[in-house]
This record gives structure tokens, C-alpha cells and sequence, in this order.
């Protein structure tokens, strides 16, 4: 039975019930000739006369009491089926998959979902970190983290926070090595960068820069910088806490940050959005409020 002649036998159950066309296109607030042309319309589906009517008269031929029988359970399955998805799709429970950058997931996404899953012991994450920029669709993701200036317009945009990216050195490796006041006097530091980017861009120009080492893992970085190895460029977020305790300096503050990027919440343009997912992106722009 395809979707509309669904729509017909739900029509003709409240009309058995009912007893009459009135009452039952009352109850469904519906017209009595719209109600009518229906009913029709599954009897000639089902090549099987169901209701006798007359004047003031409606009665169910013996094939419509058959069918009205047939109906009533195919009307409890359906109830139950849609009892069942709704239940799910409003339970706070069950796996979300998420992905964000490798950065973002150390410093904050790991203790937000944490603080989450006490909250609702059902969750379980899936954390895909990485420099990745999944299809959230075709990958089966709930929910992306980027950081960009242009959100994709064919998904719900929802903003965290924005940074920069700045420059940093420990007190002691400025202390030996002398802090710099030119972009130029980078070029006599050890500057220790990503694989990708050995140009810093600077607020007035780009400076080539050198250091004893280039990695793509910015948490080797920071430890180096830490330990008074070197100066490093990085999102502000990221050394934001060492910088609060003094253990990490910010140096040439008036040229080293250049364009501010923001972090998005992104997921799909869904018709019927999870409670789990509605849930945990509320819980997110509460938690980074709270957290700057």
C-alpha cells in the first residue's frame, strides 16, 4: 500500500467509526466532498465496494467491515512505528559523530563532550580529528567543526568564537636570545614552524623564516616553545592558558596577527534534527559563553 492510499484508509477508518461523513470530516477538519472523492478513490484502488450510503445513511458493505478489520492493525503498526522513531529521535541517547580540527579537539572539544556525557550518560562520541574537511553527509558526521571566514551556505552556520594567530616565545628563550622589534629580526630566531607554512604572514608583509625544526603537529611546537626552544606561530586559543601563567610571552603583538578566523558549529539543513544533535549544539554555544 503506497503513502496515499495510507492517507485514504485512515480517512475511511474515522469514517467507519464515526458513522457519518459529517462527524467524521468534523474530526478531521476536512470537506465532506474532499472525504467523499477519497473514499472513492480507495474503492476503485481496491476494485471493492466499501460504503453503502444514503440520504441520511452510511453503512459498511461486508468487504468494508473486512477492510475496516484490516485497517484497524495496519493503523497500530503504523502508530507504533511512528511511536518508535519519534521516541528515538527525542531520546538524548545513542552515538553523535563529530570532526574538528586536531587543535580545537585538545583544547576544548574533549572536555565539552565529557561534560556533556555527564549530563546525558546515553551519549557516546565518535571524534574524527583532523585536517580532514569531511562531507557530513556522505561520511555520516553529525556535526562539524571548522574554523573559516565563509561558512558553506548548504549547512546550518552556527558561530563559537574567532581568533588570530600570534606569535610566542617563552620568557627564558627571550631572555638568551633577545626579543625581536622588526619582522626582520625574525630572521636571526629560531622560528619552528608547520610543514605548510614557513612564510609567517604578518599583519604589514610575509617574512621567510627558518628554525631547527618544521612539523605538522602544533602540539610539538608549543613544547618546544615551553621548554625555551624557539618562537612559534599559533592560534591565539591554543597557548592561551600558558600565556595567562607567564609561561609563554607574546612577541611583535602589533604586526603578528593578521585575519581573524571563526569557529562554526556546522551540520546539515535536516528536517527533523535529533534531539541528541538540537541538544548538544545548544550545549556547546552555552559552554563556550561560559568558557570566554
Amino acid at each position: 500500500m503506497d503513502i496515499k492510499n495510507v492517507d485514504k484508509l485512515m480517512m475511511f477508518l474515522e469514517l467507519a467509526e464515526q458513522g457519518s461523513f459529517t462527524k467524521a470530516t468534523e474530526k478531521l477538519g476536512i470537506s465532506k466532498g474532499y472525504m467523499s472523492k477519497q473514499i472513492k478513490g480507495l474503492e476503485e484502488d481496491l476494485k471493492t465496494k466499501l460504503v453503502v450510503r444514503s440520504t441520511r445513511h452510511m453503512r459498511l458493505t461486508a468487504e468494508g467491515q473486512r477492510a475496516y478489520n484490516h485497517g484497524v492493525e495496519i493503523r497500530k503498526q503504523i502508530q507504533a512505528f511512528q511511536g518508535n522513531v519519534q521516541e528515538e529521535n527525542e531520546r538524548i541517547s545513542g552515538v553523535l559523530r563529530l570532526t574538528a580540527p586536531k587543535m580545537f579537539t585538545e583544547v576544548f572539544l574533549v572536555d565539552a563532550c565529557y561534560a556533556f556525557q555527564q549530563e546525558h550518560p546515553e551519549i557516546q562520541f565518535e571524534l574524527n580529528s583532523s585536517f580532514t574537511r569531511h562531507d557530513l553527509i556522505q561520511d555520516d558526521i553529525d556535526l562539524a567543526i571548522r574554523a573559516t571566514t565563509t561558512p558553506p551556505e548548504n549547512m546550518v552556520a552556527k558561530k563559537l568564537f574567532s581568533y588570530q594567530h600570534i606569535l610566542v616565545a617563552s620568557p627564558e628563550y627571550l631572555a638568551r636570545k633577545g626579543l625581536p622589534e622588526t619582522s626582520e629580526d625574525l630572521r636571526n630566531h629560531h622560528c619552528l614552524t608547520t610543514l605548510h607554512q614557513q612564510n609567517w604572514p604578518l599583519k604589514s608583509t610575509g617574512v621567510d623564516v627558518t628554525g631547527w625544526i618544521s612539523t605538522n603537529d602544533n602540539h610539538v611546537l608549543k613544547q618546544q616553545a615551553l621548554r625555551g626552544q624557539g618562537i612559534i606561530r599559533v592560534p591565539s586559543y591554543y597557548v592561551k592558558d600558558e600565556i595567562e601563567k607567564g609561561a609563554l610571552s607574546e612577541v611583535l603583538t602589533d604586526i603578528a596577527s593578521t585575519q581573524e578566523n571563526t569557529f562554526y558549529l556546522l551540520y546539515p539543513q535536516l528536517t527533523y534534527i535529533p534531539a541528541k544533535l538540537q541538544t548538544f549544539v545548544r550545549f556547546l554555544q552555552s559552554y563556550f559563553k561560559l568558557a570566554r
